[in-house]
């Protein structure tokens, strides 16, 4: 199976088992824009429980707000969104469908580089373990053929990135012979901005209204109230602010399920510090975030970081979390270092001193900010395609599982009786779930055989299934199986409890983040 194919089983399985559902799907959907099941909510408030408590709890000069989606219009001139808010888009006059430029030339140099991968690939398989990628790369014709062609695309591509010239973005895909997926063709427009704020009206007049935009970023609304969190709270600096939020862009290259999106929600932190330790705290904050998502346990060789070699406007050091995708290493969480850019303006918009008084020093300045970003819904999409697999078991049968990490599967066990008609068994297996159920999301399933019962919470992610047999109403005793490993054992019911809070609970995740 191609990672193509995976991702659009992963896009299926997702639908069928209650995850995500394409939004206003009766009325044929709109487009970039979905809806959480039953499952997927569970996962979604999993993974922001796990982000929340580890930035709020873990961290004594971190705390949480909850800022409004709608603010004075005034900030995002402010912030800049509104004059430079853009993305490059480019039509195709066949197709008559529009792209983004950016994203057009990034893909031919993805394609580019895994052509070097497959020869790598290719070469590894030849020479076993005495294969040396360092030297295979520097010398294999078609690797450095392919590097070369690589090196002088990405070159054009930086410089037209740093000069924002549009004529050249152009220029580099008909260069290349890029065409549109759809017509096939090279027959393009000229490369235009677009903002990508929505707008909106406010009032109930027309006359009377005013245009306000849907927030693009959280990060705004911890700015404005950077002053009442530190009054009121008492924050010395270093200090963090942390927010769970929605955020909206009108998105023209929406793709990819819900890993580009016009609705979507983040989880950001801006971290306060004095003008000069920025630097410091950047780096600090880099090793804190990949730790953060390494303790998940998906892999360490799944994430890397990759450095922003052109700069957004506020910041003077950035770079990205990537995870591997199905469809390659992608951005999963930015972290920023935006200088006093936003505060600083914010002040002169604003005409209120926003700084910060050290009462050691006795000196009042504008702090710096270091930012951790990471788009929940991507979060979602790394855990769900990282954890789909399709195993082949040794009697010829094959199982679909979701090997989610179990502090944030959305089902944590699942309570069987072995025989539904038996009014014995039903009754211990309900006493059961209703002991659990106050310190895990349980389900109750009784329907079709205990093996069709085991692949459907295979396919869902279940950590444990709990089976109450004949024995148990003697013994007191029940069959947990575990659902990566597929073992089962005899454990009391007395100890259950104690034996999948070992796998599950959340806080010791979070203890092994020190």
């Amino acid at each position: 199976m191609t990672q193509e194919e995976l991702f659009k089983v992963l896009v299926a399985h997702c639908k069928e088992y209650g995850f995500i559902f394409p939004s206003s799907e009766i009325y044929d959907g709109l487009g970039a824009v979905y809806d959480y099941g039953q499952l997927g909510v569970e996962l979604k408030n999993n993974i922001k429980s796990y982000w929340w408590n580890a930035m709020t709890r873990l961290h004594e000069n971190i705390v949480g707000i909850d800022s409004c989606i709608f603010m004075h219009p005034k900030i995002w001139e402010a912030s800049g969104h509104v004059s430079a808010f853009n993305d490059p888009l480019i039509d195709n006059k066949d197709s008559k469908k529009r792209y983004r430029a950016d994203v057009l030339i990034e893909d031919y140099l993805a394609k580019i580089e895994e052509k070097m991968n497959k020869e790598v690939e290719k070469g590894r398989r030849k020479f076993g373990e005495s294969f040396d990628e360092e030297q295979f790369r520097a010398t294999n014709p078609n690797v450095l053929r392919e590097k070369a062609k690589y090196d002088a695309v990405h070159q054009r591509y930086l410089k037209a990135q740093n000069e924002n010239d549009l004529a050249e973005y152009r220029q580099i895909i008909v260069d290349c012979g890029i065409v549109c997926p759809i017509s096939g063709t090279c027959n393009w427009t000229d490369v235009r901005q677009f903002n990508l704020m929505f707008k909106t009206s406010m009032g109930s007049t027309a006359d009377a209204s005013s245009t306000i935009y849907l927030r693009p970023e959280t990060a705004q609304g911890i700015f404005v109230n950077y002053l009442n969190v530190q009054k009121t709270g008492r924050m010395k600096i270093p200090f963090g602010i942390a927010q769970i939020g929605k955020a909206f862009r009108n998105e023209i290259v929406a793709r990819q399920f819900i890993f580009r999106m016009r609705e979507f929600e983040q989880m950001e932190m801006q971290f306060f510090i004095k003008p000069g330790t920025e630097l410091d705290w950047f780096r600090k904050w880099k090793e804190n975030r990949m730790n953060w998502h390494v303790n998940l346990g998906m892999g360490a060789e799944n994430y890397r970081f990759h450095d922003h070699e052109k700069l957004a406007h506020y910041a003077n050091a950035a770079t990205d979390i990537e995870f591997n995708f199905p469809f390659g290493f992608k951005e999963l969480e930015g972290i920023h270092s935006r200088t006093d850019f936003d505060l600083g303006n914010h002040q002169r918009y604003s005409g209120k001193k926003i700084q910060y008084f050290d009462p050691e020093t006795g000196e009042s300045y504008t702090p710096y900010v270091v930012e951790t970003s990471i788009g929940v819904d991507r979060m979602v999409l790394a855990v769900l395609s990282h954890s789909y697999k399709v195993e082949q078991l040794e009697n010829g049968e094959s199982r679909v599982v979701l090997s989610i990490p179990a502090p944030i599967a959305p089902v944590k066990v699942a309570v069987m009786p072995l025989l539904k008609n038996n009014p014995e068994l039903v009754a211990l297996a309900q006493e059961i779930m209703d002991d659990l159920k106050y310190d895990y999301n349980c389900q109750y399933d009784e329907k079709d055989s205990i093996g069709k019962r085991y692949r459907r919470q295979d396919a869902i992610g279940t950590p444990f299934c709990v089976t109450v047999d004949h024995d148990s109403l003697n013994d007191r005793c029940v069959t947990i199986r575990h659902r990566d490993s597929m073992a089962q054992e005899r454990v009391k019911i007395e100890d259950l409890n104690s034996i999948i809070r070992k796998e599950v609970d959340l806080n010791i995740l979070l203890r092994n983040l020190k």
